[in-house]
Parts: structure tokens; sequence; C-alpha cells
């Protein structure tokens, strides 16, 4: 970190990242991001044009070797979460890998006995957890305010656009 700064590197150019991981950091007044990959320079440097980012890497090897990212971002499909967390993890990047996580509960040990080894942490970018809707729930439990808890019963749901469009056309 540079002056108190997380310079993130995003490994892909997905939509997810693209789309709401990305503009998220920016809100983050300790994050900053200052580089994209992709497999295709080109797709990179669109990307990086569109959201302001400095730099654009033609390879995701070529981001991790950049000296001036502290941690990546991952949204890389499923399968690929293991293999570049790992090799995030030993680039010294600390890593946000989308989620799942893992395709296997062995991959995963996997990713955290290498980043434990490498010194670097790595977190599933499971946005639920530090949600200011579950923060307010915990709180709200540790004061006692609501007596003791005995049971939790949640449901969570989202509108997906894209799934609605398919179902209409």
């Amino acid at each position: 970190m540079t002056g108190g700064v997380l310079r993130l590197g995003v490994v892909s150019t997905a939509d997810i990242g693209v789309r709401k991981a990305i503009p998220g950091m920016r809100k983050a007044t300790r994050c900053e991001v200052v580089a994209i990959a992709s497999r295709d320079k080109a797709r990179a440097d669109g990307a990086a044009s569109e959201l302001g980012i400095s730099r654009a890497h033609g390879s995701y090897e070529e981001l991790l070797a950049d000296p001036d990212i502290d941690a990546v971002y991952i949204p890389l499909p499923n399968n690929l979460h293991a293999e570049w967390t790992i090799a995030a993890a030993r680039a010294g990047k600390h890593v946000l890998c989308e989620k799942p996580l893992a395709m296997t509960a062995a991959d995963a040990e996997r990713m955290v006995q290498v980043c434990e080894a490498e010194g670097v942490l790595l977190m599933e970018a499971f946005m639920y957890r530090l949600h200011p809707s579950w923060e307010a729930v915990r709180e709200l439990v540790d004061s006692g305010r609501i007596g003791e808890l005995r049971a939790v019963q949640s449901w969570f749901s989202y509108l997906s656009r894209s799934a609605r469009l398919r179902a209409c056309s």
C-alpha cells in the first residue's frame, strides 16, 4: 500500500467486475483501481479507457507482475478461480476472489494454504457478510435489545434483469 491506499488490479474485463465491482471499489476512500487485464489487449485498453483506469495489461500474468499492484480482484469464470488465486498469491498479491471461491473444497483448501504460505490475504467477494443490513442486524442481536437469539430465518433475492428479459422474449 502506498500512502494508506490499496492499489487494485482487476484480472479480467468480466461484466460483474466492470459494471458492479469496479464502480463500488471506486467509492472506497482507501482503494484505487490502477490496472485491468484481459487476454485481449484491445479489450483491456477499451475497459481501461471507459473506466478511467491508468493501466491495461494484455495478459493476466502481466498484471500479476506489475509491481504497483497490491491486491487483485478475480472475477474470472468459476473454474479459473483456484488457478489465478494461487498465481496471484505466488506473485505476492492479496486476493479478492469472486464467488464461489472454488469449485471444490480441496481447491479452496489449497488456495487458503498457498495464500497463508505466501503471506497474503484471501477473501471471497461475498457482499452479504459486510453489507450494512447485516451489520445492523448483528448490532441489534449483540445489544440484546430483541432478547436471546434462538433461530434465524432469512430470504435473499434480487431481480435479474437478463433472466427476465430472456423469459419475455
